[in-house]
């Protein structure tokens, strides 16, 4: 799922995880994800000239998925979806919430995700995947109308 989140935003992303997966992929998922918030805070510098903030809808199948961002320098997560089934393959469907808020926190950026529609656990995930990307891509934009830092009080 990072490689549709890299595909998506238009980063360069490159990931390779190696840990303890014979114990459980908990703590892979969760360093790979602390891992991804921490370089894109890293990559995201002063925040000059940038958008700040993005969103997206994205529909995948029978799956309808709203993603919006702040880029804000405070860490804040919220997270709808319906239940769903425990596994796809082998992964644990309940790390799903745990991979946003690992990356939100070493981000620093504030992530709302809504499952507006849909229950296919697979398909639930790709598009969470993917309407977070565009919306960080939209975010990460840069603005030839910003001077500075996008906001009032001049810092993030």
């Amino acid at each position: 799922m990072m490689s549709q989140l890299g595909k998506h935003s238009g980063f360069d992303l490159t990931i390779k995880t190696t840990g303890d997966v014979d114990v459980d992929s908990h703590h892979s998922v969760e360093d790979t994800s602390l891992a991804f918030g921490q370089a894109l805070r890293e990559a995201l510098g002063d925040k000059v000239g940038i958008r700040r903030f993005g969103d997206s809808m994205v529909p995948l199948d029978e799956v309808l998925v709203q993603a919006a961002v702040d880029l804000s320098g405070r860490p804040y997560l919220v997270h709808r979806q319906p239940e769903i089934v425990e596994l796809i393959g082998d992964f644990d469907t309940t790390l799903g919430k745990h991979i946003w808020e690992s990356i939100v926190a070493e981000a620093r950026i504030a992530l709302h995700i809504r499952v507006l529609e849909g229950r296919n656990a697979h398909h639930v995930f790709e598009a969470q995947f993917k309407a977070v990307a565009r919306a960080l891509r939209d975010a990460v934009s840069k603005d030839g109308r910003v001077a500075g830092i996008p906001s009032t009080k001049g810092s993030l």
